[in-house]
């Protein structure tokens, strides 16, 4: 617990509301009020990434058959995530997978920090669900050129990978599909703010993903 104490990453924390609008905590108790009357069998958790992906015509087509419920939230780091799954998000659903995909919006955040803070949600996840199973989506290069951000990002995804081995109930998986070129820039075809993803690279991720569900939903029960 004292390293998890140390881990500002790693300790549930609200969103300031910096703007004013309460818009965070109404977005959190507009999911715990869903989690109430839904039953997914997929809970995609995380940031921008995951809440934008509702958006798009690859949620439809791929996701919303499997039964999915999307909980993000724009502009989440881990602990923002740690706050809401520890404060009832969870309580009334039981997924069979949960998708997360957070850690790019850690600033300030070193990569064992961010680290720390993600398989902290993944402690989380398997506490208040025993029997569900976790992919952990490794964060996203950013930026159209290299910048610390990118190679931040990229120590996080080493680190995670090598600790999510020994993480029964879950596993990683990269979903970087070759966004940076041989020049070393992204292409504002595939994120078109060099952060958020457009409408083809959502389906350039998404189909390893999906198929990824499908592998675990198809499964037979062993309990």
């Amino acid at each position: 617990m004292s390293s998890e104490d140390s881990n500002p990453a790693a300790v549930p924390t609200p969103c300031q509301d910096v703007q004013g609008d309460g818009r965070w905590l109404s977005l959190h108790n507009r999911f715990v009020s869903n989690s109430k009357d839904k039953e997914p069998d997929v809970l995609f958790v995380g940031d921008s990434l995951v809440q934008l992906l509702h958006q798009f015509e690859v949620w439809r087509q791929l996701f919303s058959p499997l039964h999915s419920l999307n909980f993000g939230v724009g502009g989440d780091a881990t602990q923002h995530v740690l706050w809401r799954l520890g404060n009832g998000e969870l309580d009334h659903i039981s997924p069979k997978v949960v998708v997360l995909w957070v850690g790019t919006n850690n600033h300030g955040h070193t990569p064992e920090q961010i680290c720390g803070g993600i398989l902290a949600i993944t402690q989380l996840i398997s506490n208040k669900l025993p029997h569900a199973y976790t992919i952990i989506l490794g964060l996203l290069p950013r930026g159209e050129n290299p910048n610390p951000l990118r190679t931040r990002n990229a120590r996080v995804n080493e680190l995670l990978q090598e600790a999510v081995t020994s993480i029964p109930q879950a596993s990683y998986l990269s979903v970087d599909c070759s966004f940076v070129q041989s020049d070393g820039r992204i292409s504002h075809q595939d994120m078109y703010d060099y952060l958020h993803l457009t409408p083809q690279a959502y389906q350039k991720v998404c189909r390893p993903l999906h198929a990824a569900i499908k592998r675990l939903l198809d499964k037979p029960n062993e309990n």
